[in-house]
């Protein structure tokens, strides 16, 4: 299973040249993984941080830009699991365009607990969830 979400570029996206400004695709990789959190994974970004005072701060992104996007074009970004960790979990975003591969995206998260901000095991409700996202081999 995979979390799919269309986002369109608009003009708060794009540098001069109507072209997406880098920068502004890790503010859509955030949004996209907190409705995962959110509305898959019923954990909400909000609840996790203020509530209970733990994180899921990002330690590793990898990305490869494909293809440039411009204003006005419908992203569809899909997220999958590669890797549940004990506490930590890979995570891949492919960016299509119309069928056309824009970019892909690989991110490491990590649940930490506390004051502290020490790794810690993802509450099992939560891992359960993500583990339905698990990219199987050769897919």
């Amino acid at each position: 299973m995979v979390f799919e979400r269309s986002i369109q570029v608009t003009f708060q996206h794009c540098d001069p040249a109507g072209i997406v400004f880098y920068p502004r695709y890790y503010e859509m990789f955030n949004q996209v993984t907190e409705e995962w959190f959110e509305q898959s994974l019923k954990a909400s970004f909000a609840d996790i941080h203020m509530n209970q005072g733990n994180a899921v701060p990002t330690a590793k992104i990898d990305t490869e830009f494909k293809r440039p996007s411009k204003l006005g074009d419908a992203l569809l970004f899909t997220l999958a699991v590669t890797k549940l960790g004990r506490s930590s979990v890979n995570l891949e975003f492919t960016i299509t365009c119309e069928g056309e591969l824009r970019l892909i995206h690989r991110s490491v998260m990590v649940y930490v607990k506390g004051a502290e901000k020490k790794p810690a095991q993802w509450p099992d409700d939560i891992a359960q969830k993500m583990n339905l996202f698990l990219k199987k081999e050769g897919s």
